[in-house]
């Protein structure tokens, strides 16, 4: 192997060749500055496009985290909207119940021990049925003649369980009828639906009963089906037809019917595990 000083040549001498030499590398690296840069700037959308995969996966990566964070924080909030939309619906109910017990008006309201939140899988595809299919069954102890609500009010009843799911039949059925309480006033009244997930019907209402626009209904708790003092429609038209008894009242339900995806399930203190009829229904 071939040595660049040899034994021949002086240490001072080898030093100052190591000096002189390692000076022009400094100054030559200083003198081509401009043209490395000018080397660097071409170089540049090579860089770029080299580290543009992995900065595309690392991006997608981040996405697809940040969409299933979302969807997670989403199902979270919904839960907890319908739980506490629960609790505000019966404030309400429970505020005038306070206020009544001093005059020994009213009844006790009947408080449910257990809640389950269920999902809307299936709507039935029958116009002239207004039924949905929920993803809770006989595995969570859903029984026939259930309570269901959504955050804004009743939605119907469960009237057939499976093992994984249930069938409920929603108020504005044309089969369904449902008890109410003027919330105004405390009169009894009938709702029927009619086919319409936007409208509902008040059946044999006089002339003379004290009812207006924009009254609300609520559950009255009569024939222990439904639970008291849940919102149930409000009134939207009102038509006395000539020489008739009875007035043609239109109420509209307070649960969006249309656009349920997620429902409560309510449990009362005494559950109703007898199969339905149509007299039952009412």
């Amino acid at each position: 192997m071939k040595v660049i000083f040899g034994r021949r040549f002086p240490t001072s001498i080898k030093i100052i060749i190591i000096i002189v030499f390692t000076s022009g590398l400094i100054i030559s690296s200083e003198s081509l500055s401009p043209v490395k840069q000018y080397i660097s700037t071409l170089l540049s959308p090579l860089q770029f496009l080299a580290n543009a995969p992995l900065e595309a996966i690392d991006h997608i990566s981040n996405n697809v985290k940040s969409r299933e964070t979302l969807i997670s924080e989403n199902i979270s909030l919904r839960e907890m909207e319908l739980t506490l939309s629960d609790r505000l619906l019966k404030v309400v109910h429970l505020e005038q119940e306070n206020a009544r017990l001093s005059a020994l008006l009213g009844s006790p309201v009947i408080t449910t021990q257990k809640k389950l939140i269920a999902k809307v899988q299936v709507v039935d595809s029958d116009p002239f049925k207004l039924q949905v299919i929920v993803n809770k069954g006989l595995q969570n102890d859903v029984f026939i003649g259930q309570s269901v609500i959504d955050e804004h009010g009743v939605v119907g009843q469960v009237i057939e369980v499976s093992n994984y799911s249930s069938r409920v039949l929603l108020i504005a059925d044309n089969s369904h009828a449902i008890p109410l309480r003027n919330q105004r006033n405390d009169v009894r009244l009938i709702g029927l639906g009619k086919g319409d997930v936007h409208q509902m019907e008040l059946q044999y209402v006089t002339k003379n009963t004290d009812v207006k626009i924009g009254d609300m209904l609520v559950t009255s708790g009569l024939g222990a089906r439904f639970p008291e003092g849940y919102p149930v429609a409000k009134v939207t038209g009102i038509e006395n037809r000539g020489n008739e008894i009875y007035s043609k009242i239109l109420i509209k339900p307070t649960a969006q019917l249309d656009r349920i995806r997620y429902v409560l399930l309510l449990w009362p203190d005494t559950p109703i595990q007898e199969p339905l009829t149509s007299a039952q229904q009412q």
